[in-house]
């Protein structure tokens, strides 16, 4: 490839989890000397960072490619890639549907891009979609922001959900080990990053692939022990983690959260369904009541804390009756913020092969039920911030409005106030809450906070 133009472009679909594959695939390219285009059409190297968890987000990447595929006809060096859980899905049948492509990778090939490219400008034409097993990386991600980063802890999952096809796409368990996960934050603290988050499909379940136990017959690395042990490193001044599930989500890790005062009081904790016979049928592995434990205990710990979770509807075999207990965990619990999706069976899944599939008309109704109460339910519980003083964390500025700043509050509130980006970027501010929405907040600022 001609070293005159050497532009990359990268497009990512699906979770947080994707959004950090793709701030290390964006290291490596700036690392063989490719500069970031935010125009596709300028880029001679186009990743597609791909998910499969709706149908949509999938039918959507064929939509991209196929512009991409046009064009790489009078472009012939024109380089295309497609990442992540569409490429692991469908392997070598990507490239029958779209020759065009030059690598399919799976997510767990993420860290060999640089080998994978250079054999794709030898003239290859590449599938990386076998399971390996997962090294440290030592590239420098390009992060999209200045003040917070994602932090893997564990990559893939052994839950065996009816409905996902993540065990399939991301592979079994892997945890890093506690030692390079607080050497990588410990370099974003010395890099002036203020927030992490802390990831993995099921980050409850960290640690229990690694070798050890403790006296008390614990793995000798859990969760809970990762956040006491990376804590206390200077110049982080706030922690986050997602996506916990309820099966593994324990009173210890809710002390902890508690009692380590830079975990941010806001837990993401999926139900999916509030109905104990659709549970089963999911094999999610818990009831509804044990859900309500789990939130009610959180409270007992945190009263003021945040949640948020997701949840499907149309789920084969629903009945009316279950889906309004659904309703009825969401109006009972009140959560601050709820993902939504209508059910879509994925390839390789259980539940896809089943024959009491519901029809769309009977989804799309339920969903846009759902919607209307999680929205009210998010409206009530942004009342209580009116008046109340936030701490807010500086990120960036708020597009629709340039004079104003946007950050986050301890509880994930996303929130506006007048500011100058430059003096308060990466800085704790006190602001005092004006106006409430569902889901975002505005206000005045008070006074910077002294970090912890």
């Amino acid at each position: 490839m001609s070293t005159n133009s050497r532009r990359y472009h990268i497009t990512t679909f699906g979770c947080q989890m994707n959004k950090a594959d793709s701030e290390r695939m964006a290291g490596v390219l700036e690392e063989m000397g490719f500069d970031f285009t935010e125009d596709p059409n300028d880029a001679n190297v186009i990743l597609y960072n791909t998910c499969t968890i709706r149908d949509n987000a999938e039918q959507k990447v064929y939509s991209y490619l196929g512009r991409q595929a046009k064009r790489k006809q009078e472009e012939p060096n024109l380089t295309i890639i497609v990442a992540g859980c569409v490429a692991q899905q469908e392997g070598e049948t990507l490239l029958r549907r779209v020759p065009e492509i030059d690598l399919v990778m799976g997510p767990q090939h993420a860290n060999r891009l640089q080998d994978l490219l250079e054999q794709v400008f030898d003239g290859n034409q590449i599938v990386a979609t076998e399971a390996i097993e997962i090294i440290e990386d030592i590239t420098k991600p390009r992060r999209d922001s200045e003040v917070t980063a994602w932090v893997n802890v564990i990559y893939g999952c052994n839950e065996r959900c009816t409905y996902c096809v993540v065990p399939n796409v991301r592979g079994i368990e892997q945890s890093r080990r506690p030692e390079a996960i607080r050497a990588e934050i410990e370099e974003l603290a010395r890099l002036g990053y203020k927030e992490i988050t802390l990831l993995g499909q099921n980050i409850d379940a960290y640690g229990r692939d690694l070798p050890g136990s403790t006296p008390e017959g614990r793995h000798l690395y859990n969760f809970t022990d990762l956040l006491y042990f990376i804590h206390d490193v200077p110049g982080i001044e706030r922690i986050r983690f997602a996506t916990s599930h309820p099966r593994y989500f324990t009173e210890r890790l809710i002390r902890a959260c508690a009692e380590l005062p830079k975990v941010c009081e806001h837990f993401h904790i999926p139900f999916q369904s509030g109905d104990n016979q659709l549970l089963k049928a999911m094999a999610r592995g818990y009831t509804h009541e044990k859900y309500r434990r789990i939130i009610n205990t959180i409270r007992e710990y945190m009263p003021d804390a945040s949640i948020s979770a997701d949840a499907i509807v149309g789920f084969p075999g629903e009945t009316e009756e279950q889906f309004e207990n659904t309703l009825k965990l969401v109006d009972d619990i009140g959560f601050d913020l709820l993902n939504t999706a209508a059910y879509s069976p994925r390839p390789g899944t259980p539940a896809a092969l089943w024959e009491n599939q519901l029809s769309e008309e009977v989804k799309a109704d339920r969903l846009q039920r759902l919607n209307r109460l999680v929205s009210v339910k998010a409206a009530e519980r942004s009342q209580r911030y009116f008046n109340r003083i936030e701490e807010v964390l500086v990120e960036g500025t708020n597009s629709k409005d340039p004079s104003q700043v946007m950050g986050r509050t301890r509880g994930n509130r996303l929130t506006f106030f007048s500011g100058n980006l430059a003096e308060l970027k990466g800085q704790q501010v006190k602001v005092k809450i004006t106006q409430v929405r569902p889901f975002s907040l505005t206000g005045e600022p008070v006074e910077l906070c002294i970090p912890v």
